[in-house]
């Protein structure tokens, strides 16, 4: 069988595709959507996708060979994962392996905006120090304020563990109760409402859906505190861009802190120019070791359903249980 990697990953996934078939993998600089990636699918029986590469229903009905998209990401916002059902075609992430690399980055954002790292690092680095000053490139502390977080998942749980070494009054959202979060952790579980009330720092970890598109607009940045802070390291478009702008530049907010933006690889222009403003280029799970087991994992995946077995982490299940092939 021909299987089809849309871009370059770490080796270990590509060695781990060709034990079992004839891999191509993509080479090309520009992300394969629409028609090319149609074409390049046409005779593979699997593919290994990147967040970038969008099936939607469109793209999925025109896949006459393909059997598994194996998504080397946590989110699958990128597939019409019905569409894909109803065609019988398996569809896989990579949950778990990206969790604690991506609290870490959380964390480092946090750290980063809050306390000014990056307007400190361009100063040292073009020697505009001025000399040490009480009231010089004051930040908010951290120790001891409230976080609040925006999904309590595997990512959402790991920056709550982190949180509560800082002694932080810990309130979330998420569509089920976490009671063992709760339990060890103290956590509050609240309204979306509630939580931008009284969080000093907000982080996002809910997938992107129809319901949380533009979770975070005017409305919502409008209740947030004036010293509060927004990390974004789940997906760019449950933040309205341009509402994030507004509230900057309106100091409805204290900053912002993204590695994820509404319509990467672009960011709005103006976020460019806060102070405020930290971004980093979606590496949330930028680690040699985690893009490693996203690679064998995703590969993983790929094996199992060609061969008929159970992947390690599948979307849509109900595929396998009505597989007649």
């Amino acid at each position: 069988m021909r299987v089809f990697v849309t871009w370059r990953i770490p080796e270990i996934g590509i060695q781990l595709l060709r034990q079992h078939f004839d891999v191509t993998v993509y080479t090309g600089d520009e992300p394969l959507n629409g028609t090319a990636l149609v074409n390049h699918l046409k005779g593979m029986a699997g593919v290994l996708a990147i967040f970038h590469n969008r099936f939607t229903a469109d793209v999925i009905e025109q896949l006459t060979t393909v059997r598994v998209i194996a998504n080397m990401a946590v989110g699958y916002d990128n597939i019409d994962v019905a569409t894909a059902t109803r065609k019988g075609i398996c569809v896989t992430n990579t949950p778990g392996v990206l969790t604690e690399a991506t609290a870490d980055l959380t964390w480092a954002l946090l750290l980063a905006v809050s306390r000014r790292i990056v307007e400190g690092h361009q100063i040292m680095a073009t020697d505009n120090f001025p000399g040490w000053d009480p009231l010089y490139l004051l930040g908010a502390e951290i120790y001891g304020k409230t976080i609040g977080i925006v999904g309590m998942g595997r990512i959402g749980s790991a920056v709550a563990r982190r949180a509560s070494a800082w002694n932080m009054p810990i309130l979330y959202t998420s569509r089920s109760p976490k009671p063992t979060i709760e339990q060890k952790l103290g956590a509050r579980r609240v309204s979306l409402e509630e939580l931008v009330h009284n969080a000093d720092f907000i982080s996002i970890h809910t997938p992107l859906t129809p319901e949380t598109h533009h979770l975070f607009n005017t409305n919502i940045f409008r209740q947030m505190k004036p010293t509060a802070y927004l990390i974004n390291t789940a997906r760019g478009p449950i933040v309205d861009e341009n509402a994030l702008v507004t509230a900057l530049r309106n100091h409805w907010i204290a900053g912002a802190a993204l590695d994820v933006f509404e319509n990467e690889p672009h960011p709005h222009p103006a976020l460019k120019n806060f102070p405020n403003v930290v971004m980093t280029p979606h590496i949330g799970s930028a680690t040699v070791e985690t893009r490693n087991r996203m690679a064998e994992l995703a590969a993983q995946n790929l094996i199992a359903c060609l061969q008929g077995k159970q992947p390690p982490a599948i979307v849509n299940p109900e595929v396998l249980l009505n597989d007649n092939r």
